[in-house]
């Protein structure tokens, strides 16, 4: 079976080494935006390019193979070499058109050819053509073309089109297909790892343009219409446009006085803690059991715990962007996912680098899950800390190291870190399959003991960082704050559209926090897409990037939070919350005893956020 494996090797190599031309051509294109930008690292975006490249090789070789093996089962074939040229010239064509395509799109909108710009080519064919004006077309078409003819030549160069050892043993032909069949699944996917290949696998540098690069242009393109196909209209639409605007502009009224300085200094250190699934359940001071998150309890007697805060939904993509951008849940979708969407929201570390702040991210596991990666080098995070920078040894648990490593080498590199800084520390051991390092807190195999002795092991990390941080110099001048990605359905089973499957911590510590206010507890509802504004407005930074956050310590901001699921949302507002379903059309929970004209008031504003904040991500 070695010919046939070398008949696809063949194939492989080809497909392969188009793509690094095509990238090639894409690097010349764009030199001057790459001037400052060194040999190696451009060089780079080969390797990091191989993943994808490899899984739209499989993809490109699924029809192939499948005829390939119909036909080393026959004994005559027909047409089997011309259907094959005819496939690789098709494809040559479609995908020297899309590179070329690709080129002029990136010098206008600054990201790959996507299926937005599929839909204005084919559907505002004047307007796409007007958008081109600019553009070196001609250069274009003849960098298209020689593309073509160049790799053309090297098709027939380098692709067997036979088919090989048609007169082996049936047995040699049925477990080569079945091995051919399994190593095309595997490189689709990406390999064995817990995420699916997708963007952040290709993602390496704090350059843009060379992460763009090593993304491999016809998959991202592929992934983009599979994500995007199912979302050109907007499935949460209430009311008109208008009306949608004005109930929600209702909500975020103009403050005419300064917020109330809660801190000691307008530039401290800030290091911003999101934890895993940290519900407010499990919290004594938030009305959640005692025992669980002792730590938390204590810390909150010496800071400033905002009791009343939600999360915007039930994912960890989600609540990273609410908390960093301040960009709602997007409900059916996720904007993280879709690189040319969530590289125009704006995010806290931007401000802070702006502010003259080194900023940082720590995270244990992949931090491709989710398509994370390219979202935090993307948005001006300086250093990513991943599964990348940790020993093998220590990498002992499904997601990646243990919680309580991350804080540690936090602490440490912090030593060294150019201050002021704003890092983030994103946790992962308080989850599914709820493992910890040494003897549980909770005894027993039930699920909710389990994930009650993980909760307790992050909250003993969080206490043990504390403790160590006390022991630098930066402490003194560090704002500390955690919040939870989002909630959890445990303990017990709590549905997606029940308020408290949402409710989560919101903490302001340290020796920043003026001694007034210490020990204090805001009870003013709130989201975790108010942390931008909030935090902004004690560092007298610009928080009005933020159109979605409000300032949860000035007391002209209304209270409120906004959650939601796939087809559903939660609106709570003074001590109500109804919770609504987008299919039945009704409200399905509601947290206090029934109000009519209240559960209608909370209700429009649940809907015009809802369709609002969809439809401005179709926007994006």
């Amino acid at each position: 079976m070695l010919k046939t494996f070398l008949v696809f090797f063949r194939f492989y190599l080809f497909w392969m080494l188009f793509f690094a031309l095509d990238r090639l051509v894409f690097l010349i294109f764009f030199s001057d935006k790459l001037r400052a930008v060194s040999f190696g690292e451009k060089a780079a975006t080969f390797w990091y390019a191989l993943r994808l490249d490899s899984a739209m090789v499989a993809y490109i070789s699924a029809i192939p193979l499948i005829f390939y093996i119909i036909f080393l089962f026959l004994k005559h074939s027909l047409l089997p070499r011309l259907a094959a040229k005819i496939y690789v010239i098709v494809l040559l064509v479609i995908f020297v058109f899309v590179g070329g395509f690709n080129f002029n799109l990136y010098r206008e909108w600054g990201n790959k050819i996507n299926y937005r710009a599929l839909d204005t080519a084919f559907n505002s064919t004047k307007e796409a053509i007007a958008s081109s004006g600019s553009q070196p077309i001609f250069l274009s078409a003849c960098v298209v073309l020689a593309m073509f003819l160049i790799c053309l030549f090297l098709s027939n160069l380098i692709i067997d089109y036979k088919i090989a050892d048609r007169q082996k043993p049936l047995l040699n032909k049925i477990v080569g297909s079945f091995i051919a069949i399994a190593l095309l699944v595997l490189v689709a996917r990406g390999g064995w790892q817990l995420t699916p290949v997708n963007q952040s696998m290709a993602y390496f540098s704090n350059e843009t343009i060379l992460n763009h690069a090593a993304v491999n242009t016809e998959w991202n393109l592929l992934q983009d219409i599979i994500n995007n196909k199912f979302a050109t209209k907007n499935p949460y639409r209430y009311y008109t446009d208008e009306e949608s605007e004005k109930i929600v502009s209702e909500l975020f009224p103009k403050a005419t006085v300064e917020t109330v300085p809660v801190l000691t200094t307008q530039k401290p250190n800030v290091v911003l803690i999101i934890v895993e699934s940290f519900t407010a359940a499990l919290i004594e001071n938030l009305g959640g059991e005692k025992g669980v998150a002792p730590n938390m309890t204590a810390l909150s007697r010496e800071g400033l715990l905002f009791t009343d805060i939600y999360a915007a939904g039930g994912r960890t993509d989600k609540g990273v962007v609410a908390t960093l951008s301040a960009f709602p849940s997007q409900a059916i979708r996720t904007i993280m996912k879709q690189n040319d969407k969530q590289e125009k929201l704006p995010a806290l570390a931007q401000d802070f680098r702006r502010n003259g702040y080194s900023t940082s991210f720590y995270y244990g596991g992949e931090s491709e899950f989710f398509n994370m990666k390219s979202y935090i080098l993307g948005h001006d995070y300086e250093r990513l800390v991943d599964e990348h920078s940790f020993d093998k040894k220590d990498m002992n648990s499904k997601w990646g190291t243990y919680d309580h490593m991350v804080f540690r080498k936090n602490a440490a590199d912090l030593d060294t870190e150019k201050k002021p800084f704003f890092s983030t520390i994103l946790t992962l051991t308080n989850h599914e399959p709820f493992e910890i390092p040494g003897t549980p807190k909770f005894k027993g195999e039930d699920v909710d003991n389990k994930y009650r002795s993980t909760f307790f092991y992050t909250d003993s990390c969080i206490g043990a960082y504390v403790k160590e941080a006390k022991t630098k110099d930066w402490y003194k001048n560090t704002l500390f704050i955690v919040i939870a990605d989002h909630s959890h359905r445990l303990p017990g089973t709590i549905s997606e559209y029940e308020a408290k499957r949402y409710h989560i911590p919101l903490l302001f510590f340290g020796d920043v926090i003026k001694p007034e206010y210490r020990g204090t507890a805001i009870n003013k509802t709130g989201s975790q897409t108010d942390l931008a504004a909030t935090l902004l407005s004690q560092l007298k930074m610009d928080p009005s990037r933020y159109q979605w956050s409000k300032d949860l310590l000035n007391p002209q901001t209304k209270e409120f939070a906004f959650f939601n699921w796939d087809n559903g949302f939660g609106f709570a507002a003074n001590g109500q919350v109804v919770s609504f379903d987008n299919v039945g059309k009704r409200i399905i929970l509601r947290k206090n005893d029934r109000d009519k004209s209240k559960d209608e008031e909370l209700t429009r504003y649940g809907k015009g956020m809802m369709q609002k904040v969809f439809q401005e991500y179709l926007n994006y």
